[in-house]
C-alpha cells in the first residue's frame, strides 16, 4: 500500500485531472484526450488487482468532481439544500460515477499484463465505451460528457459518428490511449518488432476514419445546398431563475418574450423572415391551459403568420372528483390559426429536479420539484408538424441522451429541436457541455438541430456537426436562420446503436478468457 501511494495513486491523479483540462468549460484541451489516460493504464499494469481498483477509483472521482462541481450549484442556489446536503450528494455522484473507471482499471490491469498485446489493444477501448454505455442506461442513466464529447469544436474529426455515435469517437481517443501506455512499456516482452501490428492496426483505423469523415463531409455539404429549408428564429428570454415562477412575473415574461420575437419582423433585423419561432423550456411558467395570457401569443402568431414552439408546463385531468392531475414538461407548437397542433411531454425526466425517486422515502429532497411540479412522463410518439418540418423535441437534458434523439428520427423528424433552461447551472461549465452533447445528436442522426435555452447557448448546429450561430451565457438574444431538413436514416440510426453494448458484452467475454487463461497458466 505505501508503494502505492507514492506512485501508482499520483499517477491515477494525473489521469483524472489531464481527463478534467480536456473538456469544454475549462481550458478545452481537447487533445490531452489522447494521452490522459496513458498514466492510469501504466500504473494498472504494474500493480495488483487491488491496486487497480483503487487506482481507477481515485482517477475517476478526481475527473468527475471536477467535471461535475455545478451539482453544488444546482441544489444549493436553485434547490434550497444546504451546503452540508448539496456537497455530499456531489461526492456521492462522483464516488458512483468513478467506480466505472474502478471497473475499468480492474479490467485493463488483467488485459494489459495478458500475452495477447493486439487483443489488449482492441479490448481496452472496447471495455471504457461499453461502461460509459451502461452508466448511461442504469438507474434512469447519466451518460455526462464520455469523452469523445470533448471533440465537439473539432467538426472534422467528428463525422463516423453517424456511423456508430459519439461512442465510437470515444472508442478511438481510448484506443490511441492504449496504444501509447502498451508501447511505453513494450520493453521487448513480445519481441523486438511484436509493436508493429498494433501500430499498424490503429494507424489504419486512423487513415480509414480520416477518408470517410472527409468524403462524408463533402457530400453532406453538396446535399445541404439542395435540401428543403425552414427558416426558423430562436429566442432566449434569459429569465432569472429565482423568480421565473413568481406570479407576479409572469406578464412581464410574456411580454419580453413577445417583443422579441416581434423584432424578428422589422426591417432592420438581419437574417430571414422565420415562419416559426422557438422558445425555451418552460419559457410559459404557467399552464396555458387556462391562462388568459396566451392569447397574446395567439395574437402575435396571427399577426405575423408564424408558428411558435414554446416549453410549458400542462396537465390533465385524471379524476375530477378526487382532484387527481397529471403533469408534464411539454413542448407545445402553436399554429398561426391559434390553436395548440402538436404537443409533445417530456419522456426523460431529471430525478430530483422533476420528479424525485421513492419520494415517501426521501421527504427531504422534496423542495427540489415543489417550485416546477412533480412530472410524469411522456412517450416519443409522433413529431410535431409545421410546414415541411417534422420537428423531434429534446427538452432539456434529453440532448444527452442519444436514444431519444433516434427515436424522433426513426418517427420521422427530419429535423431536432432542443427546448432547455440551463439557468440551474449558474456560470458554470455545465452549458458548455450541454451544447457540447447536442452537438453529436446532430452528427449522430445528420439532422439540423436548433437550441433554445433560457440563458444560453441558443443556436442552430447543421448536420455536419458546425455550430453556425450561437448565443452568449445570461443575456437576451434573438436570431434566426436557414434550417435543413433532411430525410436520410443513418447508419448509427439503424444499427450502429448497437456499437456500445457490443463493446461490453465482447470486452467482458475477453476478460473472462484471459482471467481463465491466467489461472490455468
Amino acid at each position: 500500500m505505501a508503494s502505492m501511494l507514492k506512485t501508482a495513486l499520483p499517477l491515477s491523479l494525473v489521469s483524472g485531472l489531464l481527463l478534467a483540462l480536456s473538456f469544454p468549460g475549462g481550458p478545452a484541451l481537447w487533445p490531452l484526450l489522447f494521452v490522459a489516460f496513458v498514466p492510469l493504464l501504466l500504473t494498472v499494469q504494474k500493480g495488483t488487482g487491488r491496486q487497480a481498483l483503487w487506482c481507477g477509483l481515485a482517477t475517476g472521482f478526481v475527473h468527475f468532481v471536477l467535471l461535475l462541481y455545478w451539482i453544488i450549484i444546482v441544489l444549493g442556489r436553485y434547490g434550497g439544500l444546504p451546503w452540508f446536503i448539496s456537497l455530499p450528494a456531489l461526492v456521492l455522484l462522483a464516488f458512483y460515477m468513478a467506480l466505472y473507471v474502478a471497473i475499468f482499471a480492474g479490467g485493463a490491469r488483467l488485459l494489459l499484463r495478458s500475452k495477447a498485446p493486439l487483443a489488449a489493444l482492441w479490448a481496452l477501448p472496447a471495455l471504457w465505451v461499453g461502461l460509459d454505455w451502461l452508466r448511461g442506461a442504469l438507474f434512469s442513466g447519466f451518460p455526462w460528457m464520455d469523452p469523445g464529447y470533448g471533440l465537439w469544436q473539432q467538426p472534422m474529426f467528428i463525422q463516423t459518428a453517424d456511423l456508430f455515435g459519439h461512442h465510437g469517437i470515444t472508442f478511438i481517443i481510448v484506443l490511441v490511449n492504449s496504444l501509447v501506455a502498451i508501447l511505453v512499456n513494450w520493453q521487448g516482452r513480445f519481441g523486438k518488432k511484436g509493436w508493429i501490428w498494433p501500430t499498424a492496426s490503429v494507424l489504419l483505423l486512423l487513415i480509414t476514419v480520416g477518408g470517410y469523415s472527409l468524403e462524408r463531409w463533402q457530400q453532406i455539404e453538396k446535399e445541404l445546398v439542395l435540401a428543403d429549408h425552414l427558416p426558423v428564429g430562436i429566442v432566449q428570454g434569459n429569465i432569472d431563475q429565482s423568480i421565473k415562477w413568481s406570479p407576479a412575473q409572469q406578464e412581464k415574461t410574456v411580454a419580453g418574450y413577445v417583443q422579441q420575437t416581434a423584432s424578428f419582423f422589422t426591417p432592420a433585423k438581419n437574417g430571414p423572415r422565420p415562419t416559426l419561432v422557438v422558445w425555451p423550456e418552460t419559457a410559459l411558467p404557467f399552464y396555458p391551459a387556462d391562462n388568459p395570457l396566451v392569447e397574446e401569443l395567439r395574437a402575435l402568431s396571427g399577426q405575423y403568420d408564424m408558428a411558435l414552439l414554446t416549453g410549458a408546463p400542462w396537465y390533465e385531468v385524471v379524476d375530477r372528483t378526487n382532484r387527481t392531475f397529471k403533469y408534464f414538461n411539454s413542448a407545445l407548437l402553436l399554429a398561426p390559426t391559434g390553436e395548440f397542433v402538436g404537443r409533445y411531454e417530456k419522456s426523460h425526466l431529471v430525478p430530483f429536479g422533476e420528479y424525485v425517486p421513492l419520494k415517501p422515502f426521501l421527504p427531504f429532497l422534496a423542495p427540489l420539484v415543489e417550485s416546477v411540479g412533480d412530472f410524469s412522463p411522456g412517450t416519443v410518439e409522433q413529431p410535431l408538424v409545421w410546414q415541411k418540418a417534422r420537428i423531434g423535441a429534446l427538452i432539456c437534458f434529453e440532448s444527452i441522451f442519444p436514444d431519444i434523439a433516434r427515436k424522433w428520427v426513426q418517427a420521422g423528424a427530419n429535423v431536432l429541436v432542443n427546448l432547455t433552461n440551463d439557468a440551474w447551472y449558474g456560470k458554470s461549465s455545465a452549458p458548455y457541455h450541454s451544447l457540447a452533447m447536442s452537438v453529436f445528436r446532430s452528427v449522430e442522426t445528420r439532422r439540423s438541430l436548433v437550441r433554445s435555452a433560457n440563458t444560453g447557448f441558443s443556436g442552430f448546429v447543421d448536420p455536419l456537426g458546425r455550430v453556425q450561430l450561437c448565443s452568449g451565457l445570461f443575456e437576451p438574444w434573438a436570431a434566426s436562420a436557414e434550417v435543413a431538413l433532411r430525410d436520410e436514416v443513418t447508419f448509427w440510426v439503424r444499427y450502429g446503436f448497437l456499437f456500445a453494448p457490443f463493446c461490453l458484452v465482447v470486452s467482458a467475454l475477453l476478460i473472462v478468457a484471459v482471467r481463465r487463461r491466467s489461472n490455468t497458466d
